[in-house]
């Protein structure tokens, strides 16, 4: 049964306002700082913007260009007016507040994985799969961060060579887990360079110069975390592959922000490195950074705060001498290409519907 059947009625929602009311949920974590900073530095033509959290962050305030909003606590009667509402709560406050936002008005923009594999909610990389936002029922779900920034690297080479098969190593920043995680990270580094003993609470294993499998929930049968199991099932149906064979591994990394990835891309045809670098020549959203001479590659540091995914260490894979195969390493800002970026130019795509 769909999850949306108590959510929207069964016809495409209406068109966006021009210059729409746009409300954050969730507007003080994390990703919710980065909807804030996007809207602003994208010229995003609102009207109004209203920030919604819970209700022990209701009364603080934000800043706007050259406003001060204040943060409302998030109820049914929120989004009276709302023409796009940006989720970025996780999927509890996501399954309980999308119908309400939906049945005002708005446009749901969802950061969660509340309705992420739904088959009536387009999952949406507009590099990648912009089209799939027609037809939407009130409610468009914003990827999980590493398909997002995966595939903004993989789209290109798909459409040039038909990808046969994928394995991807994955090396996540803190900003993943939220706000929380990344303070976890600073303490405990500082901790650790004064010798000091630091018991972690947000994460379940010592982070300071460690790294650990991904802390999403086993499952004790097949061996995967959930994390790998979305990325999977995520990066399939937002490329259009739905049998395409992928083995992947996520590793938490004490990196502050930016999501990292080494991928070796299997294809159907003989494949050189040259022709994946020419795939990716004015691809959206990709920067190129592959330096051989200087063995200048994508890093972390270089794309934090970078709205491209940064793709390099473009190489033969010497695992396949068939020629099919080809290894690159990527690295997206998790913040923004993985979550608010990404919601953001949704939120554009459907302006421009």
């Amino acid at each position: 049964m769909s999850t949306l059947e108590d959510t929207v009625v069964a016809q495409p929602h209406q068109r966006v306002a021009e210059n729409p009311v746009v409300a954050i949920v969730g507007a003080t974590g994390a990703v919710g700082v980065e909807l804030l900073h996007c809207l602003e530095s994208r010229g995003f033509p609102l009207s109004r913007l209203k920030l919604l959290a819970s209700p022990r962050s209701a009364g603080r305030t934000m800043r706007f260009k050259d406003q001060e909003l204040t943060v409302e606590a998030l109820d049914d009667n929120s989004f009276q007016d709302v023409d796009i509402a940006l989720f970025s709560a996780g999927s509890g406050i996501s399954k309980r507040f999308a119908a309400a936002a939906v049945k005002a008005g708005a446009v749901v923009v969802d950061n969660s994985s509340a309705f992420r594999m739904d088959a009536e909610v387009p999952l949406v990389v507009p590099e990648v799969n912009g089209a799939a936002l027609a037809g939407h029922r009130g409610i468009v779900a914003n990827p999980n961060c590493v398909a997002a920034i995966a595939t903004v690297a993989l789209a290109p080479l798909q459409n040039r060579h038909r990808i046969r098969r994928l394995h991807a190593a994955t090396y996540q920043a803190a900003s993943g887990a939220g706000a929380a995680a990344m303070e976890e990270l600073r303490l405990s580094t500082a901790a650790a360079l004064r010798g000091e003993a630091f018991e972690p609470k947000v994460l379940p294993h010592p982070y300071a110069f460690n790294l650990f499998s991904h802390n999403a929930e086993m499952d004790p049968h097949t061996g995967y975390n959930g994390e790998e199991l979305k990325v999977v099932a995520e990066t399939r149906r937002i490329m259009g592959l739905p049998e395409l064979p992928i083995g992947i591994t996520c590793i938490r990394v004490p990196v502050l922000r930016a999501h990292a990835m080494a991928l070796t891309v299997e294809f159907e045809e003989k494949v050189t490195p040259d022709q994946v670098r020419a795939a990716f020549e004015g691809a959206p959203g990709v920067k190129l950074v592959d330096d051989r001479e200087r063995n200048y590659f994508p890093m972390p540091s270089d794309a934090s705060g970078q709205d491209d995914v940064l793709v390099g260490r473009i190489r033969a894979d010497l695992g396949d001498p068939s020629g099919h195969s080809v290894a690159l390493f990527v690295v997206g800002d998790q913040l923004l290409k993985g979550a608010a970026l990404n919601a953001v130019q949704i939120a554009e795509a459907l302006l421009r519907r």
